[in-house]
């Protein structure tokens, strides 16, 4: 699978861009990946149809949106782009407006950047590699850090509940599953986007719980979501798409900030009752 660095190429960063609105910010990202030979202009138009039919659920921390559709044949190779806005703008997003920086991303399908979404969501977990990104001066600043490979797990700043609860809640978890392997679901609009940068934030305090052998994480789509759900112990997702999924029989947990370990943590918590 394709590393980070090779699908965010440096030409594809654009720092301190103008942009009136959400829909001029997303143009901005889906300009560098038709300049960068990801994908045609009819994606950067897909991409803004995106928000417009299922809501600003794009922005997924506290001021980064992350800009997708669904793979088309507007998509021509993988590929993402890197956008820090001048001034931040506004997608009405309740809790992680203004915007300030847009990540896009072109997807031929759902697993060939799955490694390029790790690298990302671990770096943006960390506190310090997420500021210092923000901060660069220059595209080659930013993409010398983005091609720094995979932070440290313990750098990803869960806080005190990072040794997870213990072998107790584990039991739990194995018990709850019916001593088999059991799911949860993230979700988004199209299942290729947000929902695995989540499942990618979710799969790393799994992984430091030493839960991992009990849960799989289930990347998808909302349409998808509805006919998986009776396979799942929770679905976790944006407060857009709980509204969009409503009532599907398994508990629906809202996560605000898809970068932060410590909000997973939290809401696995809430789910197992550890």
């Amino acid at each position: 699978m394709a590393a980070l660095s090779e699908i965010l190429p440096v030409e594809a960063v654009l720092l301190d861009a103008p942009a009136a609105d959400w829909r001029e910010a997303v143009r901005r990202a889906g300009d560098l990946m038709v300049a960068t030979g990801a994908a045609t202009d009819t994606y950067t138009a897909e991409m803004i149809e995106n928000v417009r039919e299922n809501g600003p659920y794009i922005v997924i921390a506290p001021g980064l949106a992350f800009a997708h559709a669904r793979p088309s044949p507007a998509v021509l190779r993988t590929g993402m782009s890197w956008v820090r806005l001048a001034a931040p703008v506004e997608f009405g997003h309740e809790a992680n407006d203004p915007v300030e920086l847009v990540v896009g991303l072109a997807a031929r399908d759902a697993s060939e950047h799955t490694a390029a979404m790790g690298a990302l969501a671990r770096l943006l977990a960390d506190p310090d590699t997420a500021r210092t990104l923000r901060e660069a001066a220059t595209p080659q600043e930013v993409h010398a850090i983005l091609s720094g490979g995979p932070q440290e797990a313990g750098s990803q700043g869960a806080g005190p509940q990072d040794a997870g609860p213990g072998e107790a809640g584990s039991r739990k978890a194995a018990a709850r599953g019916g001593g088999d392997l059991h799911k949860i679901l993230t979700v988004c609009g199209n299942g290729v986007g947000t929902s695995l940068f989540l499942k990618q934030t979710v799969e790393g305090v799994l992984d430091r719980w030493g839960w991992s052998r009990y849960v799989t994480v289930e990347a998808t789509d909302t349409i998808s979501a509805k006919g998986k759900a009776n396979e799942a112990v929770a679905i976790l997702t944006s407060r857009e798409i709980a509204r969009t999924l409503g009532d599907v029989g398994v508990p629906v947990k809202v996560v605000e900030d898809f970068t932060s370990a410590a909000e997973a943590d939290r809401v696995l918590r809430d789910t197992y009752d550890v």
